[in-house]
């Protein structure tokens, strides 16, 4: 990416410092925190639609990929005007976190200069915070091999074709891959948490030596977990286009289902490249305008 001497970049109006610009972040392509901060504001018009008004939860890496990375609930020092969500969590404790939401450059922006490099989101608005507007299907292959990912994840893709549902594939920055379902706002956190957890387990029952839903990694073997806690309450997803603390910078990229093949490489979509991706067709220009009844997929579901 071309570099800047500058240390501030304007959001909305009014600058937000990028402290330690030149710091590095990825030490083996030479990538800093300034190329971090160029990337989200120019991806920005893009991830905009899967952060606003979500509850964000951080991941922290204030050293990049030379130091350790923590994740982080509360919302910490931000600028003001930054808005956050107060929710109550129910336990022993019944204590409230205050979390960070989504929505603004610069809100993004503040994020990447506490060393955010990922973005993680919830499923669900902070104004409509028990009623999801996706199901997500966190597909991952415990041998590491992406091939097989992309397989399961065609597997989810017909299975929920059955049910009338229409899906969206992304890598996950990593070495898997996300099935995303718009849907109408109704059901509650839960209803989408249990028909998740319903569908993925018919979906491995079909091939249980390719796939699995256990729990325990050592039972799964090296079959490839399919993930539905992803909705759950307070639970978050990498976004799309959300960096991650990955070598070679790779951000997770919304796919064309044509592109979910064996031989597609996650790290090929990534920091020196997006401005070629973006000049393409976005595969997922019609995602919210897409959504489902989710209440109708679950009587089908139940009837088979």
């Amino acid at each position: 990416m071309k570099k800047t001497k500058s240390s501030n970049i304007r959001a909305k109006g009014f600058p937000v410092n990028i402290s330690h610009p030149d710091k590095v972040f990825w030490p083996d392509e030479g990538y800093t925190k300034l190329d971090l901060a160029e990337y989200y504001a120019a991806i920005f018009p893009k991830l905009s639609p899967y952060v606003k008004d979500r509850i964000l939860s951080l991941e922290r890496c204030p050293d990049g990929l030379s130091g350790s990375c923590f994740y982080q609930k509360e919302s910490p020092n931000m600028p003001p005007g930054t808005a956050t969500k107060r929710i109550r969590h129910t336990g022993q404790s019944a204590r409230y976190t205050n979390y960070v939401v989504g929505g603004s450059l610069a809100t993004q922006l503040a994020l990447v200069n506490l060393g955010c490099i990922a973005v993680h989101v919830t499923g669900t608005r902070a104004s409509k915070e028990r009623q999801p507007d996706w199901v997500c299907f966190d597909v991952d292959p415990q041998s590491g091999n992406f091939s097989e990912a992309a397989r399961a994840a065609l597997y989810v893709k017909e299975a929920l074709e059955t049910l009338k549902l229409v899906s969206f594939p992304k890598t996950s920055g990593s070495r898997g891959m996300h099935v995303f379902v718009p849907i109408r706002l109704g059901p509650d956190v839960d209803e989408v948490l249990s028909f998740a957890k319903s569908l993925v387990a018919r979906v491995a029952a079909a091939y249980p030596k390719e796939l699995t839903v256990e729990h325990s990694i050592a039972e799964r073997g090296k079959r490839v977990y399919l993930d539905p806690f992803r909705n759950g309450f307070g639970q978050t997803v990498v976004a799309p286009y959300s960096l991650r603390p990955r070598p070679r910078a790779p951000f997770s990229a919304t796919l064309e289902w044509s592109e979910v093949k064996p031989g597609l490489d996650p790290a090929d979509f990534n920091i020196a490249n997006f401005q070629k991706r973006l000049k393409r067709a976005d595969p997922w220009q019609e995602f919210f305008a897409e959504r489902r009844s989710l209440k109708d997929a679950i009587r089908l579901l139940n009837t088979r």
